[in-house]
């Protein structure tokens, strides 16, 4: 049996993402507007937040005085034009950017989000950098296009970037840097809603399951969920490598069961009365890295002021989309077409988790999504005791190693000291997987450990 299978190109798509044009070009020219004004909204909703801490205020200031001369007078207070000025200042004092013009890729996903809103809201130009956001349409492209230098930095799979340094899948060695993780949490196991009574995973045995890529989070959380009730990912179902955008029209179509993929997709499976949310996968591991922001190795070591200029830009947007009372707005950010394209409520849903489940029930967690963007060395170690237990990586190798060299953890307490923000102490944050705790220090052991493992592909 084949155990990974690609998507077909063939099969149906949507023909608008956002389910409210008959066409892509007719959504297109919809959409065109927007970026600045969006970020200007942001902005003043922000400082109406500082004046009026409390909703209730902020709805009476508005209901006394409407909109417009709101708007007027939060302009006389805060120019945006001057917002403008200053977001395109640059100290200088870390140096000259060796490089201003960057392409920078990602995934149309909320995983994404510190990376994205960083460009409308100006936080990369605030770094002296101007950088083109491109949309690519699969994780195989994302590593494509950086192998190419077709971009400079971009979105990974947390995965990805230790993959690629070890040369798995048939590619070179491309030594390629982890400086943030983007999310942790926010993926989910979506079924179709035709399997409502099959909750038990033991009962799907045959089933067609999609993941992103091989070297996915997603990967590595469904195997574990499935070996832990008895399955053998392997060989008791099919998973199927298949790209995020195409993960709810393959739904809809009966060519997969589910899949455990990223947000908003389990939202927007929701959203189009396809599917339920079966898992949120912080109830596989709560915490858990899935995508980060990083770049090869030799764009980092020619480039060092330019690759601060982005750490930093992305630093700032994290610990802005951290913070739960930001959330609704950067569901506003990132829901255009320019980015995830997507109705806001799915992202806003996903992102306040407030969220209907596809079962009838209205679900509150708050921290369904979550981008702390520490790249703790013992998340790296634990990838790496996946690919071993899977045959991905098939002879020893020096874990701690390894994960110091990818995972750039020093570099982000640096920057986070520079931008002000809280500095996390020592270089393992604790795990545990589905009530097994996860020794950092005894790698090779965790990997044997489990009754369900497949030694080599």
């Amino acid at each position: 049996m084949s155990i990974f299978r690609p998507y077909d190109a063939d099969r149906p798509a949507l023909a608008c993402g956002c389910g409210r044009h008959a066409s892509a070009a007719e959504h297109a020219a919809d959409a065109t507007a927007s970026v600045e004004q969006l970020s200007n909204d942001v902005v003043e909703e922000s400082l109406l937040r500082a004046m009026f801490p409390k909703a209730q205020q902020r709805r009476d200031f508005l209901r006394a005085v409407g909109a417009n001369t709101a708007r007027a007078a939060i302009a006389s207070l805060l120019p945006m034009s001057a917002m403008q000025a200053m977001a395109q200042e640059t100290s200088g004092a870390n140096g000259a950017l060796e490089k201003k013009d960057l392409k920078v890729g990602f995934i149309a996903i909320t995983c994404a989000a510190p990376l994205i809103m960083a460009d409308p809201l100006g936080f990369y130009r605030k770094q002296g950098l101007n950088v083109t956001l491109n949309k690519t349409a699969g994780w195989a492209l994302i590593r494509d296009k950086i192998i190419n230098k077709e971009h400079d930095a971009s979105h990974f799979l947390s995965p990805m970037p230790l993959a690629m340094s070890l040369g798995l899948g048939g590619a070179a060695p491309q030594p390629t840097r982890i400086a943030t993780i983007q999310n942790v949490n926010g993926q989910a196991i979506t079924l179709h809603l035709k399997h409502k009574d099959k909750r038990d995973p033991k009962q799907w045995k045959g089933f067609k399951l999609a993941i992103p890529f091989e070297y996915s989070m997603h990967n590595y959380l469904l195997r574990y969920y499935l070996a832990e009730h008895g399955l053998d990912p392997d060989r008791d179902v099919q998973l199927r490598v298949t790209p995020p955008p195409e993960m709810v029209a393959n739904l809809r179509a009966g060519n997969i069961d589910g899949f455990l993929g990223p947000d908003p997709f389990n939202q927007r499976a929701v959203y189009d009365e396809v599917g339920f949310i079966h898992l949120l996968s912080k109830e596989i591991w709560d915490g858990h890295p899935c995508c980060a922001f990083g770049a090869p190795d030799d764009f980092v070591r020619q480039n060092p002021n330019t690759f601060a200029a982005l750490f930093r830009a992305v630093l700032t947007a994290a610990a802005m989309a951290n913070d739960p009372q930001h959330r609704a707005l950067v569901a506003k950010v990132i829901s255009p077409a320019a980015y995830l394209n997507q109705p806001e409520t799915v992202v806003t849903q996903v992102l306040t988790g407030k969220f209907a489940d596809g079962l009838g029930n209205v679900r509150n967690v708050p921290t369904r999504a979550g981008f702390d963007p520490v790249p703790w060395h013992s998340m790296g170690v634990w990838i790496l005791t996946q690919m071993k237990r899977w045959g991905y990586i098939k002879e020893d190798i020096d874990y701690k190693a390894i994960t110091e060299k990818v995972l750039l953890l020093t570099d982000a307490k640096k920057h986070m000291k520079e931008l002000g923000q809280p500095v996390p102490q020592g270089v393992n944050k604790p795990i545990t997987v589905m009530g097994k705790v996860f020794d950092p220090a005894k790698p090779a052991a965790y990997a044997d450990s489990f009754a369900i493992k497949r030694s080599s592909r």
